[in-house]
């Protein structure tokens, strides 16, 4: 059949063969075709291999659009499993305040923290949420990001979370979207010292969320101070009873023993992980749960300490990375998460490729159709400016997406370092 585009002349394809995940041993192992070409027909990938084959075998007409890739890497397009990407306000003043030694709960008496946001958050509309919303969507993915899941959390009450799922599910932007409920995102003032009074407010929203098919995720934050691992149990249980896959923030500042449950319950990812013991390494093992760590995050407070990546990827677990903007990590750049996951975590570039294509695809429930370059799977294909991914981790601070392709439609090209 006619294909709708052609992209040859490609100097080096990156893709990672197979159904799933790919585990911690075959992430620094990609599949690289030199001198590579593609075609895509009706948004799929119709045919991969070299470029003189492609060429041969394809069936081209008038309309086909045909791109010379001149040499440069193709890579599938990146998939950003884990963000707070709806919400009202920024909260830069809290920089100064953290480079001063002030505590959270000094930021949160001066006025800042998740409280702040709560409430900005509350005072917008739907609509206001929205566009909001897609402006930092499409700075996403003007970096290279064609996937993203998007959690709810910073209402913290029904009215406001319900707000923020309409939102999502409003957004115009081009994206693959994956809503996540994170209802239990904290405790608000109105519930101080009542946690699980809370919970069941939150578990009362299941059945309209799942209803009008808000979300495809529920999530909750299991740490000191905000759910404990029982009450995390809790929760993620009545959402699977409500038809919801889950999700969990665990292990980020105390070990709650939120990931074993998680794992238990068979979240799909678990993510922070800070301070994971082995106990949390193996349960993810067993249990299929994708490690999503989030070097943003550690930068942003100042945390010296890092996730125990090199043990997870020797224990054979898919790792995934994601930009956790919120308002404390303020960034859409995955490429600036991929250099951090490089310098700080230790990771090598084809491994952070793996963490940011088919891993986080399969931790968002799109492993079947995104975060690889196959037949069949859906043509979000980036261009890079160089010829290695290498190129993106080395040479840091800069864009390195020259031609940003989605659902074999050219959305975004020759786009400015």
């Amino acid at each position: 059949m006619t294909s709708d585009m052609i992209l040859h002349n490609i100097g080096k394809l990156y893709t990672y063969p197979g159904k799933g995940p790919v585990p911690g041993s075959r992430m620094d192992d990609p599949t690289i075709i030199e001198n590579a070409g593609v075609t895509i027909r009706d948004g799929k990938i119709s045919m991969v291999g070299g470029s003189d084959e492609v060429w041969k075998k394809a069936d081209l007409a008038e309309f086909t659009e045909c791109i010379d890739c001149k040499g440069k890497a193709v890579v599938a397009g990146f998939v950003d499993p884990h963000t707070h990407a709806v919400f009202g306000g920024t909260r830069e003043f809290e920089i100064s305040m953290k480079l001063k030694g002030a505590s959270y709960l000094e930021i949160l008496e001066a006025g800042g923290g998740i409280l702040r946001t709560m409430n900005d958050t509350r005072s917008m509309s739907v609509e206001e949420l929205s566009s909001t919303l897609d402006e930092r969507l499409e700075r996403m993915l003007t970096y290279g990001t064609t996937s993203v899941e998007i959690k709810s959390g910073y209402g913290l009450d029904v009215e406001t979370e319900m707000k923020l799922l309409k939102a999502i599910k409003a957004s115009k932007s081009r994206l693959t979207k994956v809503s996540t409920f994170l209802g239990p995102h904290a405790v608000p003032p109105e519930y101080k010292g009542r946690p699980d009074a809370f919970i069941d407010l939150m578990i009362s929203m299941l059945p309209e969320i799942v209803e009008k098919d808000l979300a495809e995720y529920a999530d909750i934050f299991c740490e000191k101070g905000v759910f404990d691992g029982e009450r995390s149990r809790r929760f993620l249980t009545a959402a699977r009873e409500a038809g919801l896959k889950l999700k969990i923030h665990s292990d980020e500042v105390e070990n709650l023993n939120g990931t074993v449950i998680g794992a238990e319950l068979g979240v799909a990812s678990a993510d922070h992980l800070l301070v994971s013991e082995d106990k949390d390494l193996e349960a993810m093992r067993i249990s299929g749960t994708v490690p999503t760590v989030l070097p943003g995050t550690l930068m942003t407070i100042f945390e010296e300490r890092v996730p125990r990546v090199r043990d997870m990827i020797e224990m054979d677990l898919p790792v995934a990375i994601a930009t956790d903007i919120n308002p404390n990590c303020m960034v859409e750049n995955l490429q600036f998460i991929q250099t951090l996951a490089c310098y700080r975590l230790k990771m090598t570039p084809n491994e952070i490729l793996a963490a940011s294509t088919v891993n986080p695809a399969h931790a968002i429930g799109l492993s079947d159709r995104k975060g690889r370059i196959e037949e069949g799977y859906d043509a979000d294909l980036l261009v890079l400016k160089d010829d290695s991914f290498d190129h993106v981790v080395y040479h840091f601070g800069v864009n390195h997406v020259d031609r940003v392709i989605l659902n074999g439609r050219v959305v975004r090209s020759e786009l400015e370092w």
